[in-house]
């Protein structure tokens, strides 16, 4: 939990959680047509109390993200542990790719028509990318990874994944024929 969560009372971390379940319910259904009113609405408090927490759409976005960051930094952690460096990179891969998939309202925040706030959620995505670039960087050096390959490309790699993600698995069809084409 960040620092800022920690520091909400309890009550006003009861609203954040409830705003930002109701906007990812909402996002996921509706993707951006969705107005602050029915978020407000659906989360069961005023629109004010949700303006008090979120200025705009692209905070509501960013908090969704740095919620599921804050889960993906535990798993990449874990990943991280690994003894082999291609080990621990295609469980990175797999896990923020397995743990993406029944989260619309996060892939729709991370791929939908603007860019979320990312400064609102810079220590999650500043945490979560350390790890990564890590990773990347022990699987390069280890020659398990294409040379070229960049903490970057992580990103290249899970966004193309994740707008694949309409049912019947075919995204993993993708992931394999993009890991064979960048393993070294």
């Amino acid at each position: 939990m960040t620092a800022s969560r920690r520091a909400l009372r309890a009550d006003a971390r009861r609203n954040r959680d409830a705003i930002l379940d109701a906007a990812g319910e909402l996002f996921a259904q509706r993707g951006d047509a969705v107005q602050m009113e029915e978020i407000a609405d659906r989360a069961g408090l005023g629109v004010g109390t949700l303006y008090r927490h979120f200025t705009d759409k692209k905070a509501l976005r960013a908090a969704i993200i740095g919620r599921r960051f804050e889960e993906m930094t535990v798993l990449a952690q874990a990943a991280e542990e690994a003894g082999d460096p291609w080990a621990a990179f295609e469980s990175l891969l797999y896990g923020y790719l397995e743990a993406a998939e029944p989260d619309a309202a996060f892939r729709f925040a991370l791929l939908g028509p603007e860019e979320p706030a990312w400064a609102d959620i810079e220590d999650q995505k500043n945490a979560f990318a350390a790890i990564v670039d890590r990773i990347v960087h022990r699987a390069v050096e280890a020659g398990r990874l294409r040379a070229d390959f960049e903490a970057g490309d992580f990103i290249l790699v899970t966004r193309a994944a994740m707008a694949n993600m309409t049912g019947g698995g075919r995204w993993r069809r993708l992931l394999d024929l993009q890991l064979e084409g960048i393993r070294a």
